[in-house]
């Protein structure tokens, strides 16, 4: 396994990690769950992800369960929580979304109680929220960190001016400013992570935790010839993932990128991976998997990206366009 330092600070996470979004308490149970988390912390991952939105709070509780089950070393797994849609769905009342200091407080709580934990080693405000000021934000996440409640605060999905606004708030009262980003990342979503967060990286020194690498499933190739029961896309409730990638034109792509990964022998999905972690501003890539065999196959992106040469690069920008 590869580590890399979080931005500018001292906080290396696995180049591969592991999330929990739609498939812990929706796909799998707790024994599949305890296997695969099993399986990416003994191949060195370090990094497990989730949020009091999954699952409204049970993919927390699912987690926390595993952690329970296990021996490992609090101070050798680093894990994540979101906050902003709250964890009571359609039962949502006033205060209980948004980042307003109330909700972020009673967020953090209701986190560390379901994962059954002392303190997140990183917290992300998981939207901008228009509604509260950013002050408000800031002063809120930095006293959780002086409370030893989270070790680090980053953003999910926000605007590089949103982050920019965060710092300049932060420097200017001696605050703890945010130092990672959560952004979708993947060959057909790359505008954020490539151009709009291009000037973050050096300064303030900016680390990312992406998601989505494998673009909900399309780049396994398994939505090649329509969509298979039982698979992400084909769940209730999900369709606006598949209204969003099964269209003709990407479907074409994913096909002459399956063709070019056969010619290198190597898997599709490995090489996307591969692809998206040869982004040396990518901190770590959140793999998502209801499978061990789909875990293992991942894990071969270590290896594909030494494949991925210029050349190589070339041809997928090719497909790309």
């Amino acid at each position: 396994m590869e580590y890399r330092y979080l931005g500018k600070t001292g906080l290396q996470l696995s180049v591969l990690s592991f999330g929990s979004w739609v498939t812990f308490h929706k796909q799998i149970d707790d024994n599949h769950a305890d296997e695969l988390m099993s399986f990416a912390y003994d191949n060195g991952v370090n990094f497990f992800d989730n949020a009091e939105v999954y699952a409204l709070g049970e993919s927390e509780k699912m987690m926390g369960r595993i952690l329970k089950r296990k021996s490992w070393d609090r101070t050798s797994v680093v894990l994540s929580s979101k906050v902003y849609f709250g964890s009571r769905g359609k039962e949502n009342k006033p205060n209980q979304t948004g980042l307003s200091r109330k909700h972020i407080m009673e967020a953090c709580r209701e986190s560390l109680q379901r994962l059954q934990v002392d303190y997140l080693d990183l917290f992300f405000c998981h939207r901008p929220d228009p509604n509260t000021p950013i002050g408000e934000i800031v002063w809120t996440m930095h006293n959780l960190i002086q409370h030893g409640k989270i070790l680090y605060w980053g953003t999910s999905m926000w605007s590089a001016e949103e982050i920019m606004s965060a710092h300049k708030f932060a420097k200017e009262h001696n605050l703890i400013g945010p130092v990672v980003e959560q952004p979708e990342y993947n060959v057909f979503e790359r505008t954020k992570v490539e151009q709009e967060y291009a000037p973050l990286y050096n300064d303030p020194g900016l680390g990312t935790t992406v998601w989505s690498p494998l673009a909900a499933g399309l780049l396994t190739g398994k939505y090649l010839n329509g969509i298979p029961e039982g698979s992400r896309l084909a769940m209730p409730g999900f369709e606006w993932l598949k209204e969003r990638w099964v269209q003709e034109e990407k479907v074409r792509k994913v096909g002459a990128l399956n063709d070019l990964a056969k010619q290198l022998n190597v898997s599709l999905p490995t090489m996307a991976l591969a692809w998206c972690i040869k982004n040396p501003n990518v901190t770590t890539a959140i793999l998502g998997a209801t499978k061990r065999e789909q875990l293992e196959e991942n894990f071969k992106a270590l290896e594909v990206v030494k494949v991925l040469n210029d050349e190589e690069m070339g041809k997928i920008e090719e497909i790309l366009k």
